[in-house]
């Protein structure tokens, strides 16, 4: 369908008349067809345009207002509105980044699924929803690399209220479909399994799920219980604050006494040729009293949290494996403050990210799946403050992880708050609707394409639309994300035709 005309503009600014019945949105994918090549373009502006100086045009609007209706045009040919396009790709033989501008006046139309040939179905898919032109969903599925976009870092930046936990709840669905991907989530609100109503629980790879929850685990699940004996002081990074003393006072009595560090320091056991002043020994052993939520009395320990000093051994390594199996580890921190889901996320993580070091060493690597880590609210333990007392194990996962398959996926409301160069690690970022300008704009200035006409764009994104711009997508794909119910009814369905498909009843 015909939509416009090119009139004037650059290359940065196509500027198309639109044609008077025909209505332009935002974000709208449009075509231009010149010779045996095409033009894809995007709407990221639109305003008026009229033929009347601006003088007759309030003359004319005056006399409606006061005297009723007048008028002095032809509406349709002396006042219209005109789109202003961004050149997104080149599509000929094969799709390419464009370099030169269409024909002038040349005719503008709306993209049709047949123009989107050179979009194809990756290895290891990720499914993220439709493709979206302005409002308009189209019938054309978009799927990104999965394997490499999970271990290159995902951003979700959107406001509140914009469809995080949904998208992500879709995206945990999809990937227990697939065995490319190992999903370790930190679960501050308890949503992502399911225990009150629709959640992974009711996937049918269910059995490819793993819950841990501190509260009266629901049947198929497990209680959370971590042994003292597998805390090291590296894990306390980000979770607590400690001066230089008290870290090298949690070192040293980790160097002394190994795997009961933490009893010995409650119980002040002398550790020989190094001192510590008495108000370092008392102010870490209430920290960590109080972090763990413990209580010595007479020299006997008592744990009354999550943290235990006979139960838990193997919580660590259970994990572990379920994540090296390529399954989806759910940790449900809901009861947690928020130092305490920081203390539990960052030595999983640590042990996971050492084991995988371990397998690029010995060359076992290649056989592993990809290894995620889902952060909630991502700068209390990526944002500039946190970072500034030190690094931690997620600041070191952003810069490194790639390397050793293991990614982050940082959901946030408040992008502008991570340092840049861990934003510029997030090689896909998934934006959904950000109505502050300054988190727009940090978003966009550590995008892998060019967003820096897509302000507008992304303040009117609306629930459940999102951008998606990635180093392994040729544009920033505009999406629209199904509402989770809807997507995992019709997903189950698939799956249970499938699962039956070729079997026969006698």
């Amino acid at each position: 369908m015909l939509k416009g005309q090119i009139v004037s503009g650059d290359f940065s600014k196509i500027v198309m008349r639109v044609k008077a019945d025909q209505e332009v949105e935002l974000g709208e994918l449009l075509v231009i067809e010149n010779n045996n090549e095409k033009f894809i373009l995007q709407v990221y502006d639109l305003i008026y345009g009229s033929q009347i100086s601006q003088q007759n045009l309030e003359m004319v609007a005056g006399m409606n207002l006061e005297e009723g209706s007048f008028s002095i045009m032809d509406e349709n040919l002396r006042n219209y509105q005109l789109a202003l396009l961004k050149p997104i790709l080149n599509v000929g033989d094969k799709s390419k980044t464009c370099k030169k501008l269409p024909s002038f006046f040349s005719k503008i139309r709306e993209i049709t699924k047949e123009d989107l040939f050179f979009i194809t179905k990756p290895e290891n898919p990720l499914y993220l929803g439709k493709l979206r032109s302005g409002s308009k969903e189209m019938d054309f599925n978009i799927f990104l690399a999965g394997r490499d976009v999970l271990s290159h870092h995902v951003l979700i930046p959107a406001s509140t209220g914009k469809g995080k936990s949904n998208l992500m709840s879709c995206v945990l669905w999809e990937i227990l479909n697939h065995t490319y991907a190992g999903m370790l989530v930190l679960d501050p609100h308890d949503e992502y399994y399911g225990r009150t109503g629709l959640g992974l629980k009711d996937h049918l790879q269910k059995d490819r799920v793993s819950y841990y929850t501190p509260s009266n685990p629901p049947p198929g699940a497990k209680s959370l219980k971590v042994n003292l004996s597998k805390l090291k002081p590296e894990h306390f990074q980000g979770a607590i604050s400690l001066s230089d003393p008290q870290r090298q006072c949690l070192y040293s009595y980790h160097k002394k006494f190994q795997e009961n560090w933490v009893f010995s320091l409650l119980n002040e056991q002398k550790i020989e040729g190094v001192s510590f002043h008495e108000d370092t020994i008392s102010v870490v052993k209430r920290k960590l009293i109080a972090l763990l939520n413990l209580d010595l009395v007479e020299g006997q320990l008592h744990c009354q949290g999550i943290f235990d000093a006979v139960a838990g051994e193997n919580t660590i390594s259970e994990i572990c494996q379920d994540l090296e199996n390529a399954k989806t580890v759910i940790i449900d921190t809901s009861f947690f403050s928020g130092a305490i889901e920081i203390l539990v996320g960052g030595l999983i993580t640590t042990e996971i990210f050492n084991k995988y070091k371990y397998y690029k060493r010995i060359g076992q690597l290649d056989d592993k799946p990809v290894i995620s880590v889902v952060l909630e609210e991502a700068p209390r333990v990526l944002g500039k403050k946190i970072l500034e007392q030190g690094s931690n194990i997620f600041d070191t996962l952003a810069r490194e992880g790639r390397k050793f398959k293991v990614g982050l996926i940082a959901i946030t409301q408040l992008p502008s708050e991570i340092p840049k160069n861990i934003l510029a690690n997030m090689n896909t970022k998934i934006i959904l609707g950000i109505e502050m300008n300054s988190e727009r704009q940090a978003v966009i200035e550590s995008s892998p394409q060019d967003l820096s006409q897509d302000n507008r764009n992304i303040a009117a994104l609306d629930k459940g639309e999102a951008l998606v711009t990635s180093t392994f997508t040729k544009f920033a794909v505009p999406i629209k994300i199904p509402l989770f119910k809807e997507f995992a009814a019709v997903k189950k369905e698939k799956e249970f035709e499938t699962s039956f498909s070729g079997v026969g009843f006698s």
